[in-house]
């Protein structure tokens, strides 16, 4: 090597630079290229996008062979700007040399490389991909011996070799959809936000209670036409003697079309009668929307750990999550929270704690009591009177009315957070 001329050493110097560049800048953009914009691309029958997915397939070879050149350039490197140091200023300037030959590689072998292709990963790993695939099969024996060593070291310090899986998780898969304005209308993005959600949110959370269904004794003829002259609902849980033993759901619209046939009887109702379809309460709207699907039904009565009917939960009440409330709804939600001038609102406390932190953007908690109504006797423990007042999470509730010891009406007012 010494009798080499300074102009070729210069040369080989300057080509082991540009090499650690190549190397440093392809590392980079291997790791920072969007992996769905590489399947996208790979779906397009890109053979440069397939074979780059298949590099990033095995990364134990891939980061093996790039640091294994990485490193083999940077030491010939350094051995070659000692070898011309000594040429030009003799043994004294090899620390000189050294300093130098650090700066240079920092700036244009490792800084400036991997900064551009942080911010171009797709410029960079596509076209290198066919090199790289290249140098992973001349240097394959050398990258097995090391990851062998390195994985028995690993072993060593009781670190298991364990593949881990690439599956998304619903946050970072909510953060993809957050990103995504841009393209996404906003409507679009929240029924999207919506559908990840619903592994979250239980059939309990939506469903109508049971002291809000309207029932009926499918035995009493009479019973059945007063309730079809003032009943509001479409749908009418009946049973068979006692109220807790629910035969069926009865749709008011077959009724309606069987007394204007004018063969409205007993036994013809019992014919319309649909069998019940029990829920247990813990049901995710992800499980309970494909249960619906598969059983080709609309409706569902909700049970406990102790099979007694809690409530009823309907396919419209799973869309309404995820698309928002339908117009037929919207004055229901109007009447149950009225905003008030002073910025506080008067609340109807029958209403979902879930519905009210969405709709005021509040975080009141969850997880025992499903209803304002709830929340309010968990916390006092005890019947409350009137002009009471509790805070609870920066939120304070004031009880407007009571009736036959339930609250009928409460006021909130959000209270300011602690500036410090």
């Amino acid at each position: 090597m010494e009798d080499l001329s300074t102009f070729w050493l210069g040369t080989i110097l300057l080509g082991l630079i540009l090499g650690s560049a190549f190397f440093s800048s392809t590392e980079t953009s291997m790791m920072a290229i969007n992996r769905y914009r590489l399947k996208t691309l790979s779906s397009q029958n890109n053979t440069q996008a397939k074979r780059t997915e298949k590099l990033l397939s095995n990364l134990d070879h891939l980061i093996g062979t790039i640091l294994l050149g990485n490193n083999f350039v940077n030491i010939f490197a350094s051995s070659i700007a000692t070898v011309l140091a000594i040429k030009l200023w003799g043994e004294g300037s090899i620390v000189y040399a050294s300093i130098a030959l650090t700066f240079v590689i920092l700036i244009f072998a490792e800084t400036t490389p991997k900064t551009f292709a942080a911010k171009n990963p797709e410029k960079i790993a596509l076209p290198v991909s066919i090199i790289i695939e290249l140098l992973i099969k001349i240097f394959k024996p050398f990258v097995w011996i090391i990851a062998q060593i390195s994985k028995n070291i690993l072993r060593l310090l009781g670190v298991k070799n364990e593949n881990q899986t690439s599956n998304i998780s619903s946050e970072e898969l909510r953060m993809v959809v957050n990103d995504a304005k841009p393209i996404i209308a906003s409507n679009y993005q929240k029924m999207l936000l919506n559908i990840i959600d619903l592994e979250k949110v239980k059939v309990e959370d939506i469903m109508v209670p049971r002291h809000e269904l309207i029932s009926v004794d499918i035995n009493n003829k009479s019973e059945i036409l007063s309730q079809l002259e003032r009943i509001q609902h479409t749908r009418l849980l009946t049973f068979d003697d006692s109220p807790d033993n629910i035969t069926g759901v009865l749709h008011m619209r077959d009724v309606v079309n069987l007394y204007a046939k004018g063969e409205f009887s007993i036994e013809n109702i019992s014919e319309l009668i649909r069998k019940p379809y029990f829920v247990p309460e813990g049901t995710s709207l992800a499980h309970q929307l494909e249960h619906f699907q598969t059983k080709k039904r609309r409706l569902g009565l909700v049970v406990d750990e102790y099979g007694e009917v809690r409530g009823m939960v309907v396919l419209e009440d799973i869309l309404e999550e995820i698309v928002g409330q339908f117009t037929s709804n919207q004055n229901e939600a109007i009447d149950e929270v009225t905003k008030q001038k002073d910025g506080s609102y008067l609340i109807d406390p029958r209403i979902s704690i879930r519905e009210l932190n969405i709709m005021l953007k509040i975080n009141l908690p969850v997880a025992k009591a499903k209803t304002l109504n709830g929340l309010i006797l968990e916390t006092l423990q005890s019947i409350p009177k009137r002009d009471i007042s509790l805070k609870i999470d920066n939120v304070s509730i004031e009880i407007m009315q009571i009736s036959d010891q339930t609250i009928k009406l409460v006021k909130l007012t959000k209270l300011n957070s602690d500036p410090f």
